[in-house]
């Protein structure tokens, strides 16, 4: 169980990395050069912004889990880390199909 709550935090810090990097820094290469294919130069600034709050919506959930389930109960550091993995992965979504084209994947 310990193991696992170290797990869920490193995860955490490093989607929470990844994401200030790709949100403030706007390193696009971050993601898959497929998944940035049809993103315009104009539209860059958008894309990375929303990408890198989910992640970082992701990794907070992460986190969250992981301390919650140290000090509390388990099912309530689940709950939290479906709630910010639903969220983080719907803003990834709405970024890929506004940002790119209209697709998920290309």
């Amino acid at each position: 169980m310990l193991l696992g709550m170290i797990v869920l935090l490193n995860v955490g810090i490093l989607c929470f990395v990844l994401g200030w990097l790709l949100w403030k820094k706007q390193k696009i290469s971050l993601v898959n050069a497929g998944h940035t294919r049809n993103v315009r130069e104009a539209d860059v600034s958008a894309y990375t912004k929303r990408m890198g709050l989910g992640l970082i919506t992701i990794g907070a959930g992460c986190v969250l889990a992981g301390t919650v389930a140290l000090g509390l109960e388990e099912l309530l550091g689940r709950i939290g880390l479906a709630v910010g993995f639903s969220v983080g992965f719907a803003l990834i979504i709405t970024a890929q199909k506004k940002y790119n084209g209209g697709r998920i994947i290309s």
